[in-house]
């Protein structure tokens, strides 16, 4: 198969679908993958790097759409992109489809086979092309929103960590999933009074479990909840449905609550946001203002720190890649129900029951 990776050109998006060792593994097998240039340049790959493993180097957008039956990248199609897919392409991406639906409509006009990494799942019900990106996202948030709680970003001027005779930060973190794990790690790691909310009660006791006294549990009433943000310096929100819109845990009102300076980072916000006041952000202009706080929306957190980022989501892709490539998608998908899980959209129809209900269109009969 003929496999093409682009260059990013989502806002400041420096990961790239395939490392070189990825494409190694693809060449060996016979397979013809096609980087455009400067693609790997924001993970420290050179266009040389690609050669020596096996690519051919592309010098445009355009031209690696045109060659590739399959394309694999980090980040949903923009605009830009939208009219160079085809009827005969596997596109293999994060698509967060729920809250989109321009991009779904030039994915249906298209007539491609779209996958989506964050409904891929495992034999656990887990979802492992989405977790890596999680992990990323969670550790991150408490470090970004650490920085913008610094007065001379506009935050209340509040270090997380205790210091003697000071009482410390609060944090809350919405969502006891893979996101909301590593917010936690990082969180209690620097000494900030750490509330998660779930509400599911068998997650709630295995962080519990996990991290011992130092954390506190909350189950996800709406009054508990509402007091838990009102005491909140800092709000992590990590609430996922996988492939649906993120709900609406807190409301305009409780955000009017936080005391002035305070911070929410919406991890969610790829799948809608789960704060009522969230809206997406780029890396250009990251944070906004409402009801006095301030609030980090970037729809590609995980971009911020791109090395680290692109080659932990190439160890999990790989082996779905592989097999896209060696069998075709729709023999692929036919023998892994883990894969079809990740299947959005068939040759003009939404094949995901959840991003269907979100966009309000017809969801296709599963088409093997």
């Amino acid at each position: 198969m003929i496999i093409g990776t682009p260059k990013e050109i989502k806002i400041k998006e420096f990961r790239v679908g395939l490392i070189p060792a990825s494409v190694h593994e693809l060449t060996r097998l016979g397979h013809e993958v096609w980087i455009e240039t400067g693609a790997g340049h924001g993970i420290g790959a050179s266009d040389a790097d690609y050669i020596q493993a096996g690519a051919k180097i592309a010098s445009t957008l355009e031209e690696v759409y045109a060659k590739a039956q399959m394309i694999v990248k980090v980040k949903e199609p923009q605009e830009r992109e939208f009219p160079l897919l085809r009827a005969d392409q596997i596109l293999f991406t994060y698509l967060h489809l729920a809250p989109d639906p321009l991009q779904a409509e030039a994915l249906l006009q298209s007539g491609c086979i779209a996958i989506a990494y964050e409904t891929v799942t495992d034999k656990y019900g887990r979802l492992p092309l989405l977790r890596p990106m999680s992990e990323v996202a969670g550790r991150f948030s408490v470090q970004i929103g650490m920085y913008y709680l610094q007065k001379q970003q506009g935050g209340a001027g509040l270090l997380l960590g205790a210091v003697p005779g000071v009482l410390p930060g609060q944090v809350l973190v919405v969502g006891g999933g893979a996101a909301g794990t590593e917010a936690i790690k990082v969180a209690l790691g620097v000494g900030a009074s750490t509330t998660v909310v779930d509400r599911c009660l068998t997650r709630l006791r295995e962080l519990q479990e996990q991290f011992g006294p130092a954390l506190k549990t909350l189950y996800s009433l709406e009054s508990d909840v509402a007091r838990a943000v009102a005491k909140a310096d800092l709000v992590v929100g990590a609430v996922l449905v996988p492939g649906a819109t993120a709900p609406k845990v807190i409301s305009r009102r409780m955000v009017q609550s936080m005391r002035p300076g305070s911070v929410v980072v919406d991890i969610a916000i790829d799948q809608g946001g789960c704060l009522e006041t969230s809206r997406p952000t780029s890396f250009d202009d990251p944070i906004f203002v409402e009801e006095g706080v301030i609030h980090y929306c970037v729809t590609n957190m995980p971009g911020a720190v791109p090395r680290t980022s692109t080659f932990a989501l190439n160890h999990a892709t790989l082996p779905f890649i592989l097999a896209l490539a060696s069998k075709g998608a729709e023999a692929a998908m036919g023998q892994n129900p883990h894969l079809l899980q990740g299947l959005n959209v068939y040759k003009g129809h939404i094949a995901h029951q959840e991003v269907a209900d979100a966009l309000g269109l017809p969801c296709m009969v599963n088409p093997f």
